[in-house]
């Protein structure tokens, strides 16, 4: 089982940034690829970011190309998603995910563990 704790969402206003962390319990994050996906109520979850275990290989979502970058840093077991020229239709639920296998996926349910997700709100 792997713990995942999302942190460093708020209000922020358009055009601004936020950094999301994402701290994993396990000892073996290094072994995980992780990613990140974001929900809107009503909606599905919608995939973000993935990066590969040793961050070597990123891919993102066309929505957020350009502006989003994710990263991680192994000695701290944490993932990061640097959020730049934000949009009010980036308004959401921000979660973190481990995928155990590299999927390489873009598909919520092939990760394995969840954070329990962290409210990103753009808005003037």
């Amino acid at each position: 089982q792997v713990l995942l704790v999302e942190s460093g969402g708020g209000l922020v206003q358009p055009g601004g940034s936020l950094r999301l962390s994402c701290a994993a319990s396990t000892r073996a994050f290094s072994t995980y690829a992780m990613g990140w996906f974001r929900q809107v109520p009503g909606q599905e979850r919608e995939f973000v970011a993935f990066i590969s275990w040793i961050g070597s290989s990123t891919f993102y979502a066309d929505s957020i190309k350009g502006r989003f970058t994710i990263s991680r840093d192994n000695a701290k077991n944490t993932v990061y998603l640097q959020m730049n020229s934000l949009k009010p239709e980036d308004t959401a639920v921000y979660f973190c995910a481990a995928d155990q296998f590299e999927l390489r996926s873009q598909t919520a349910h092939e990760y394995d563990f969840w954070g329990q997700g962290t409210q990103v709100t753009v808005s003037s």
